[in-house]
This record gives structure tokens, sequence and C-alpha cells, in this order.
């Protein structure tokens, strides 16, 4: 695994895990020798939105690790019961206060190392009032020019702004997907 999610211990009795390819499997999984259970590890789900406001894109600075203090879309992990759109309005919510309009599906991003998978939808600001939540320390709009480049938390917005421009510029958006290692 490349990821720090390794199972120790089976969810359904406590015993000690064996980590082993179980018959019918390619893959090595967490088995419980007492009960057989077979826990998978699969990817988590980050879903955010580009809330744009004419040529100004809302970012959130960070007031959580990791990367506090650095700038990044509204985003966070997906919950049970909703959808990747419900978790990316409510993402931008909690995090910038921000009262939106979905526009559709923007990025996907395969980020293999860390088991996530990043979606981002392109959304519309419906005002300028925002209400930054616990997680955040400002909110903002940025033309391009000023996106504080050097400042971004992680590279999956860095990526997903960079292709945001360059697709406004070109005048048409598409649904964009890569893979970050």
């Amino acid at each position: 695994m490349h990821f720090s999610r390794r199972i120790e211990h089976c969810p359904m009795c406590g015993t000690r895990v064996d980590h082993r390819i179980p018959d019918d499997d390619n893959r090595e999984r967490a088995v419980c020798p007492s009960c057989g259970h077979i826990q998978y590890v699969n990817p988590l789900n980050v879903v955010g939105t580009v809330p744009v406001w004419g040529d100004q894109v809302l970012l959130c600075r960070r007031n959580i690790e990791p990367r506090k203090g650095y700038w990044t879309l509204p985003a966070g992990f997906m919950e049970l019961g909703e959808t990747c759109e419900e978790g990316a309005r409510r993402e931008t919510d909690e995090e910038a206060g921000a009262r939106i309009e979905m526009q559709g599906l923007y990025c996907v991003l395969d980020v293999v190392n860390a088991g996530q998978v990043h979606l981002f939808y392109r959304a519309r600001l419906l005002d300028t009032n925002f209400n930054p939540g616990p997680e955040t320390i400002e909110a903002k709009l940025f033309t391009e020019a000023e996106i504080p480049w050097q400042e971004l938390a992680f590279r999956t917005v860095k990526l997903t702004l960079e292709r945001f421009f360059a697709d406004r510029r070109a005048g048409q958006f598409g649904v964009h997907c890569a893979d970050i290692r």
C-alpha cells in the first residue's frame, strides 16, 4: 500500500488481521484469521467547487493541517449519504459560507499515493457575502493575476485552477481528468 490506511484489527471482531491475498483476489487485503472478514481499503472522495464571481475565483485560506495558512478551493471529504455534488455544495458552504449555483463536474483527479479521488465542480457565486467556518481563516476572491500560486495548498488545486483559467480564455469548459502521483 502507498498510503497509511493499513488495517491492523478486524472491524467485526477486533482480532489482529493477517495481510495476505485472499482466494479469488489479486491483491493483499486485511483478512481476519478468526471470523474470516476481508477488509477492503478503497480511495476516499474529496469533493469541492471552483466558485466564480465575474472574473474572480473564490479561495479559502486553510485554518487546519495539512497546509494550514495556505490557499485552497473549498473542498473536503465526501460524507456517506450524499452525492458528490451535494458534498461539494456542503463543503463550499462549510468552508467559505458561500451560496452557489452548481454548473457541472469540471475536474476528476486521481491522487494515487494518497488513496484519494478529487472531484471539482464549476459553480457560480450567487453573492459575495461569505461566512467562513472554523476550518477557514478567510475566504477571498482573486482574479487570475492575483492568485497566490506559490501559496496554494495542494497540487490538485493548482492543476484545477490552471485548467479553469485556460478553459476560460478558450471560451469553452470541458471535463478534465488527470493522475497525480
